[in-house]
């Protein structure tokens, strides 16, 4: 039996669900509220771990791919005190695979492959409508059923409402990113601060983290601990007064760190905001979520990670079911499952957000050396 699957939202987890299932015989549609496949900045890199993001593509059929276009050499990490002394370095070792970093885009490319993406849908709700199946309303007024809606549309998840009243709450922590441009050729210093990876300066309350892309590119973020109207205040503010701001809060630190902030383009502010660590819902047939929609955690390299690995096991677990009771049955299943791991992982992610932007700028080096290889 053919049933009529959609998955809301075209990032690495909808993708991979999508991507799964198509190889395994099975369609689906993907409904994106983007215009195009390049309407905006798809984002930094992503690193994907041997046990999550990289055995979602070894599902997908897309690890060879994936490997001719990733960065392992990515995986270096330095961290600096904020007088500029290098406190840690680490370096992989030659053909260490564990974490190798990718362009969001570039991932984005590798799994859209031959699936049917229908660009420009934006889902405004998601209605449970038995015997008929879920009803999926769009901005333009059109609907359409499904027999499956998977949500897989991120922090602010329109699926989300037709099975929890949840909605992300802010963490206290407010990230604001600047990026340099042909790091190399235009900033041989920075780059060379940088290196070959990414690096780290953590102070009271607040960090600064350079991570390298492809192509020359360079992610700067600024993170820190402050009220969530300073956030909302930036909104009139023009690049030049969030840069100053930005250099006050991080006075002292050393000049080559703040250069980070002195030459970087444009400043997005994004403040962190989670779901609750055990978030959860009662099974309603026809409707599922995972990644950020369904347990939103700080951003410590594990969101994009487990989005793709649950879109694996979610694609699987529905291309193995026969008839509705089979398909709701794996779906119920599906969710116990993730959720159960999300759960614990939710707890290590926040706890990790804590140290990471503490009072105590060793918690964040002590954390590095917890996770990273001897």
């Amino acid at each position: 039996m053919r049933h009529r699957i959609a998955v809301v939202g075209g990032g690495p987890g909808g993708l991979t669900f999508a991507r799964v299932l198509h190889r395994l015989g099975r369609p689906a549609t993907v409904l994106e509220r983007d215009p195009a496949r390049d309407a905006r900045p798809p984002g930094g890199m992503l690193d994907l771990a041997e046990g999550l993001g990289q055995r979602a593509l070894e599902k997908a059929g897309l690890l060879t791919e994936f490997r001719a276009l990733s960065r392992p050499e990515g995986q270096a990490m330095r961290i600096l005190d904020t007088d500029g002394t290098v406190l840690r370095d680490w370096r992989p070792r030659p053909g260490d695979l564990a974490n190798p970093e990718i362009d969001r885009g570039q991932l984005r490319d590798l799994l859209l492959g031959p699936l049917d993406v229908r660009w420009g849908r934006h889902v405004t709700a998601v209605l449970p409508a038995p015997p008929d199946g879920v009803r999926v309303g769009f901005a333009d007024g059109r609907q359409e059923t499904f027999d499956l809606v998977i949500g897989a549309d991120g922090a602010g998840s329109r699926v989300r409402p037709a099975l929890s009243p949840a909605t992300p709450r802010y963490t206290g922590v407010t990230l604001v990113e600047t990026s340099l441009e042909d790091v190399d050729a235009r900033h041989p210093d920075l780059a060379r601060l940088v290196g070959a990876g990414s690096m780290a300066v953590y102070g009271v309350n607040r960090g600064l983290v350079a991570q390298r892309n492809s192509g020359g590119h360079v992610k700067v973020y600024a993170q820190f601990r402050e009220p969530l109207e300073w956030h909302t205040s930036l909104a009139a503010a023009d690049t030049e007064a969030v840069r100053s701001r930005l250099l006050a809060m991080f006075d002292g630190w050393a000049a080559p760190v703040l250069d980070l902030l002195r030459r970087g383009t444009a400043f997005v502010s994004r403040p962190i905001r989670t779901l609750p660590v055990s978030h959860g819902w009662a099974h309603v047939p026809g409707v599922t979520l995972l990644g950020d929609a369904a347990h939103l955690m700080p951003p410590l390299g594990v969101g994009a990670n487990l989005a793709m690995l649950e879109g694996a096991e979610l694609a699987e677990s529905v291309a193995a079911a026969s008839g509705p009771q089979d398909l709701d049955e794996a779906v119920r299943a599906f969710e116990e499952r993730m959720l159960a791991r999300a759960s614990r992982l939710a707890e290590i992610t926040t706890a990790g957000l804590e140290r990471l932007v503490s009072p105590d700028p060793a918690e964040a080096v002590a954390l590095f050396d917890e996770v990273q290889p001897s």
